[in-house]
């Protein structure tokens, strides 16, 4: 039986689930900012994937939800286009980073 998921499960798990052959010379930051839960940040260089909880001084992206909407497109439950259509999900920066997110990990 597995853990159900939790944010500090994804932080934690993400790296473990990084795809480095789609990062490709990707360098980036991606921030995320829950509205009901800490903030965390995924930064991609040289094909490394590391978390952190926190606010990153200058990510690349910035991206805007509540704790369920993440897990639920974490889980591919709903999907992230299907949030941003919603109002549950908004992005700021470099959004089109945001379309490479999926690619970038596996389930």
């Amino acid at each position: 039986m597995t853990s159900p998921l939790t944010l500090q499960r994804i932080v934690d798990k993400l790296p473990e689930k990084f795809n480095p052959e789609q990062a490709n010379e990707l360098q980036a930051v991606f921030q995320f900012r829950l509205s009901d839960a800490d903030a965390f940040f995924i930064s991609i260089d040289k094909s490394q994937c590391v978390t952190c909880f926190g606010i990153h001084d200058d990510p690349n992206l910035v991206v805007h939800l509540d704790e369920a909407t993440l897990i639920r497109v974490i889980s591919g439950e709903q999907d992230g286009m299907s949030a941003y259509l919603k109002g549950q999900l908004r992005a700021e920066g470099n959004v089109m980073l945001a379309t490479r997110l999926g690619k970038l990990f596996s389930r």
